[in-house]
């Protein structure tokens, strides 16, 4: 753990120290796994790992807590990110730094298709990008996409624990409030706000969350794996939102996926192949 009485230096334009310490997270090479679970919440951290065989905690600092462990046996470290995607986007690019390659948010949303029950699960498989960190690393054409074998992972744990699912699109934005359609203070909207659900339901969204795109467009850039598995803890159609409704399940699920990638990846690496097929297992 970093202590706030320890004066460190970092170089100035790598946001870390000559042992790859990195600036805001707090972990050097050798102190995350290859594959990192990502809530928001810091206090869901030890909640995630408190399902691991065993877990320490590797560093606190702001927003960032991190924790490094074993789930069925295989390495895993789990990493806050905070609120929306510039904080996301810090966690992403200085784990990848320290030796992660393998990202899987654990998250809540907002669904905003009717058939969508609080407490239910949604495993993005896209991002429509509403956020403005993703745009500051590539152009709006570029898609915001889960890999395909996280998606397929987090299926096959969400089937296997007996998990109400749903598979889709999500939309990620910067604004809990009037980037959701909610009203501002004091009732604060402008004409568009008015058309934003309708818009993406009839395009097939899911739902509303703030880390998603920014997830998907960095980890497609930098050549990393990465998905969603998110609790919908609200419905906005219905008006009702029922605080930790389903996160239990979404961390089973998460942990259970890494257990699956990992299996994969041995079977790929015995086989001599790049990607997971179903003709391969």
């Amino acid at each position: 753990m970093s202590s706030k009485g320890t004066v460190k230096r970092f170089s100035a334009s790598q946001a870390s120290t000559e042992e790859g310490l990195q600036y805001h997270i707090r972990c050097k090479p050798g102190d995350v796994a290859e594959f990192v679970l990502l809530p928001g919440d810091p206090e869901r951290v030890p909640w995630i790992a408190s399902f691991w065989d065993e877990q320490r905690e590797v560093a606190r600092h702001r927003e960032y807590v991190t924790y490094t462990g074993r789930y069925k046996g295989v390495p895993v470290s789990c990493t806050s990110t905070g609120i929306g995607g510039p904080a996301a986007a810090i966690a992403v690019e200085e784990l990848l730094r320290v030796g992660a390659s393998t990202f899987i948010r654990v998250g809540t949303t907002g669904a905003i298709q009717p058939d969508i029950e609080v407490g239910d699960i949604i495993i993005a498989t896209g991002a429509v990008r509403l956020d403005g960190t993703s745009k500051q690393y590539v152009r709006v054409e570029y898609p915001a996409f889960a890999h395909f074998e996280v998606v397929s992972a987090l299926i096959q744990a969400a089937e296997s624990l007996g998990a109400r699912y749903h598979v889709g699109i999500v939309a990620s934005t910067d604004s809990f409030y009037t980037g959701q359609a909610r009203p501002g203070y004091r009732q604060y909207e402008q004409s568009w706000m008015r058309d934003l659900i309708p818009d993406l339901q009839k395009a097939g969204v899911l739902s509303f969350e703030m880390e998603a795109s920014t997830l998907f467009t960095l980890s497609n850039i930098y050549g990393a794996r990465a998905g969603a598995v998110l609790a919908a803890v609200a419905n906005r159609i219905k008006n009702e939102l029922v605080e930790n409704a389903g996160v239990e399940m979404a961390i089973r699920v998460a942990n259970e996926a890494v257990k699956i990638l990992h299996e994969w990846d041995q079977t790929k690496k015995a086989r001599g192949k790049k990607y997971m097929y179903p003709g391969l297992v």
